[in-house]
């Protein structure tokens, strides 16, 4: 879930939690987490790992007759293939493939991985790579191929570099997002490139088309995908708004949005893309929709200031100003939850739980307590839409939490506070990594593990 605590959109998001802030997104160097809020949550992953293994499989059996080696080294050389092509038609957001993940989030973490494969086999292809000298006939275009071959290995292997470790271990040293993101852009020409030396590398006659079949399809499909991601998209997915109110709470800025043409639809607790060219602001960041779906179209998001994008947004952009929104993204949806539910947000993570309170009808039966955690007082926003949501259903309550006043939240408060038994509600998490791990590690101890936790991965890259 993108909700601003989100995915990073300024500063490093992780878990659910990120999401909220509204921050942009950078690289995390450790293994992803698939919490099954779909049954297909594990489709995806599936799906792009098989073919992969296909093409390994047909290299290696088609180049089996030339040595051990010569059929490992295009195996590899062939998976990394694949598997660079697929980065790129993940990097292209296509929507219906985003369920099979279980949310656009999940579906990053598998781009991000894929592409970090992707360079571990191509180091192998290098290290075994097949020797056919002997066995075809060189010509000037397999000689320039070979040659883009190794031009596009090594920049592709500082690129996801930059990519892994943006922010750098242990010196605290972060590249900035702008050339973090300016340089990302750049991976869908070296794939091509790298297409490019598969096409017309020089290989032995006469051996199975099937194989040659499956790469180049792959391949081609790959920089469509980049293409169409650079070129097209933005001018086919984006819609425009108009900022028609600001308000400043704290280090948060809210934004009320008008659309100038066909409304976009969304469900309560998705995200959409934002940036603002006219303000300058045209590197687009994602952030959780804090409203629900209303009549005349407007939507609004809650951005707390977390990076250089997010706080330049108070002295940039003005009632008037022309933005541009994408999306929307995301599969964070209380309604798929039991009839007894806590939502618990750390600070910005609360944007998705008011797009959610702000749908609540009379006609809710769940039983549903939501606690927000802030550090100070001036951090809980969205407070009158809360009490409104109160007003309406009796099922639903609130408490703020504030550090500062109060402590910490413990897994002991949590439980003494919601007014039905724990372990038998779902937990809905959005915030801060520690809260969620915390307090989950807590209610253990105590015996009142959540029937179910459902959160969303926040860091993108």
């Amino acid at each position: 879930m993108i909700v601003a605590t989100a995915i990073t959109r300024d500063a490093t998001m992780t878990d659910t939690a990120h999401r909220d802030g509204n921050v942009s997104a950078p690289g995390l160097p450790t293994l992803p987490r698939l919490s099954l809020n779909s049954p297909l949550a594990l489709t995806g992953p599936v799906l792009v790992a098989l073919p992969c293994l296909l093409a390994a499989l047909l290299g290696m059996n088609t180049y089996a007759p030339y040595g051990a080696d010569a059929a490992f080294g295009i195996a590899v050389g062939a998976a990394a293939v694949v598997a660079m092509a697929q980065t790129l038609i993940l990097a292209a957001r296509p929507p219906l493939v985003e369920p099979l993940f279980g949310g656009l989030d999940r579906m990053y973490r598998v781009h991000k991985w894929l592409g970090i494969s992707a360079m571990v086999l191509m180091i192998l292809h290098q290290q075994v790579e097949p020797d056919f000298e002997r066995l075809v006939r060189e010509t000037s275009l397999g000689d320039l191929g070979e040659e883009a071959g190794e031009l596009a290995f090594n920049a592709l292997l500082a690129l996801v570099a930059v990519s892994w470790f943006r922010r750098l271990p242990f010196i605290g040293l972060e590249i900035p997002y702008q050339l973090w993101r300016f340089s990302h852009r750049f991976m869908g020409a070296l794939i091509a490139i790298v297409v490019f030396h598969q096409f017309f590398v020089d290989m032995p006659a006469g051996v199975d088309p099937t194989f040659m079949l499956v790469l180049n399809t792959f391949g081609i499909a790959g920089v469509v995908a980049w293409i169409f991601t650079e070129l097209l998209a933005p001018h086919l997915r984006r819609r425009d708004f108009t900022v028609s109110q600001i308000r400043q709470t704290g280090d948060t800025t809210t934004l009320t949005l008008t659309p100038r043409g066909r409304a976009m639809r969304w469900r309560p607790g998705q995200f959409a893309f934002v940036r603002a060219p006219e303000a300058g602001l045209s590197e687009p960041h994602p952030f959780t929709i804090a409203s629900s779906p209303r009549p005349d179209g407007t939507l609004t998001f809650s951005i707390r200031a977390l990076g250089g994008w997010t706080r330049s947004l108070p002295a940039t952009l003005r009632t008037g100003t022309r933005v541009q929104v994408e999306g929307p993204y995301g599969r964070f949806d209380f309604r798929k939850g039991g009839a007894r539910q806590i939502w618990l947000a750390g600070g910005i993570g609360i944007t998705p739980f008011l797009a959610w309170a702000e749908s609540l009808t009379e006609a809710e039966r769940r039983d549903i307590h939501l606690v927000h955690c802030v550090r100070t007082q001036d951090e809980a926003i969205g407070l009158e839409t809360l009490r409104a949501a109160v007003a309406r259903n009796p099922r639903f309550s609130f408490e703020v939490i504030v550090t500062a006043r109060d402590g910490r939240l413990t897994a002991e408060r949590l439980i003494s506070a919601t007014p039905f038994a724990v372990r038998q509600a779902d937990l809905w998490f959005c915030g801060p990594t520690g809260l969620k791990d915390g307090v989950l590690k807590g209610l253990k101890a105590q015996g009142q593990t959540p029937r179910r936790v459902r959160f969303e991965q926040f860091e993108f890259a």
